[in-house]
């Protein structure tokens, strides 16, 4: 199989999953409906997918180094294939959320060695950075064609589709994925899977969601999310000690002591949360200021994933061979952030055209001009046998970001809504200045992530030998991480 068709192959696999984290947005409304469902429970059709999503990332790109790649790849799809057919079939809403959650999992499964089989596929500098603008350009507008494809299919033939629809392409996928891919296996032999740290850090991860998403109804100061809180705070310590602890530890220490590594990461945490924004509350404001309907607020957010598309596939590879990744990061960074800005100020009377449509061209040209680099810089730390875990933190950090950027967003939009009807403001105008509140912080949240690019990331160095010097460095590491067995017979001989 050649190597574009694996990319093809790979890449239709995540847009399953990235289309369905929002295609389900948009049917919401008809689910309820027609389930008889309370909007506490609607809520759980989007979290029950996103908990064990988020939560299991982190593990199944390690199960992928340990195990295999192809073979994680391939389970994760047949589960999210069948948990998507059970979906459409649910009758009542128990059965639906159960199956979101098993959607979940297989999609975590599915998307957390995605990455990592690209870069894997290609090593030349260029042809990764091409390989990167296609698989973020599959990132960045999955999400804006689910709001697309979901109001088209939710108003034409029902919301059962939009988990129907990835049944066909889940197993074309599937008998294609099948054949050889065309990647090397790095299966550690003699390595075993940190069981307790497994449990600890899926465990962690989930918590954190939970308290998250479930802010957005009880408050950040409330109980429960204080309590949720605090509980994934323990279980992430208990994990950073096993971690530092452990002879062959799920998440090496030395993951981190590369500047890029850690800086990217922080990076796409505060880009997510801010730019997620636009995702949920753009749709909202054209819902319920302007009146749009499904198909019409779908097209009304479709600039951005043409955009996105254009600069992801087109521009930015050439762009980071050019200048570099940090520098290109940072200007699509400011760009962004002026999106952001622009949408803080549209109107209770507005129009699309004048209000909405502005702010699509310089979000679209920024978000595709940084999420290539944002993966090349977050995976440019990770060794061969790393590759996995370096692609299950990145999309861990990317599950996270958006689940706290809504929660955060969201809450104060409608907290301040809410104070401005309290004061006798019209709804129309009370919705949009909530809206604008939400955007400018989303701004904000960009322009900290400026900061974080400008100061702690650094291109990586042109010449062979600094490139030569850094892969030598992360082998020294691992292997300084990693007693040999002989070693470790010997100490348990001698004990």
């Amino acid at each position: 199989m050649s190597r574009r068709l694996v990319l093809a192959v790979l890449c239709v696999g995540q847009l399953m999953v990235i289309l369905d984290g929002t295609i389900v947005n948009v049917a919401l409304p008809a689910i309820q409906e027609n389930l008889a469902m309370s909007a506490p429970a609607l809520a759980w059709v989007v979290n029950a997918y996103l908990i064990p999503f988020a939560g299991l990332l982190l593990l199944s790109g390690r199960l992928g180094d340990l195990f295999g790649r192809r073979r994680v790849f391939l389970a994760g799809l047949a589960l999210f294939t069948l948990a998507s057919l059970l979906c459409g079939l649910a009758p009542n809403a128990g059965t639906l959320l159960a199956f979101r959650f098993l959607q979940g999992v297989g999609g975590a499964v599915a998307s957390s060695v995605t990455l990592a089989m690209v870069v894997t596929l290609y090593s030349g500098p260029k042809e990764r950075a091409r390989a990167l603008g296609v698989y973020s350009f599959v990132q960045s507008a999955g999400g804006t064609l689910g709001l697309l494809l979901g109001g088209a299919l939710t108003q034409l033939v029902g919301w059962h589709w939009i988990f129907f629809v990835n049944v066909p392409i889940g197993l074309v996928v599937l008998l294609l994925a099948r054949r050889d891919l065309g990647i090397e296996e790095t299966t550690r032999a003699g390595r075993s899977l940190d069981v307790p740290g497994a449990v600890l850090v899926t465990a962690a991860l989930m918590t954190a969601v939970y308290a998250i998403v479930e802010s957005g109804d009880h408050g950040f100061g409330s109980s429960r999310t204080l309590g949720c809180g605090l509980g994934a705070l323990v279980l992430l310590a208990a994990f950073l000690v096993r971690q530092a602890r452990g002879t062959d530890p799920l998440l090496p220490p030395r993951m981190f002591r590369f500047r890029n590594v850690s800086g990217a990461l922080s990076a796409h945490l505060l880009l997510i949360s801010g730019m997620f924004g636009f995702q949920f509350l753009a749709v909202l404001y054209m819902r319920r200021v302007l009146g749009f309907d499904e198909i019409r607020t779908g097209l009304g957010v479709t600039p951005v994933s043409l955009l996105i598309g254009a600069m992801s596939l087109f521009v930015a590879p050439r762009l980071i061979a050019r200048i570099g990744a940090r520098r290109m990061l940072a200007a699509a960074l400011v760009l962004i952030a002026a999106g952001l800005a622009l949408l803080g100020q549209v109107s209770a009377n507005g129009a699309y055209l004048t209000d909405v449509f502005p702010a699509t061209v310089p979000l679209g040209v920024g978000f595709g001009l940084a999420m290539p680099s944002l993966a090349g810089l977050a995976m440019s730390g990770a060794t061969p046998s790393d590759a996995g875990l370096a692609s299950g933190m990145f999309n861990s950090v990317q599950q996270i970001g958006a689940a706290l950027g809504l929660a955060v967003l969201s809450t104060l939009a409608a907290s301040h809504t809410r104070t401005l009807r309290a004061q006798g403001t019209t709804e129309p105008t009370a919705l949009t200045e909530g809206y604008q509140l939400a955007f400018r912080v989303g701004a904000a949240l960009v322009l900290t992530a400026l900061v974080v690019a400008t100061a702690v990331l650094r291109d990586r160095p042109a010449s062979a030998e600094a490139v030569e010097a850094e892969a030598a460095e992360a082998a020294e590491a691992a292997e300084a991480e990693a007693p040999s067995r002989t070693e470790a017979e010997t100490c348990t001989t001698r004990g």
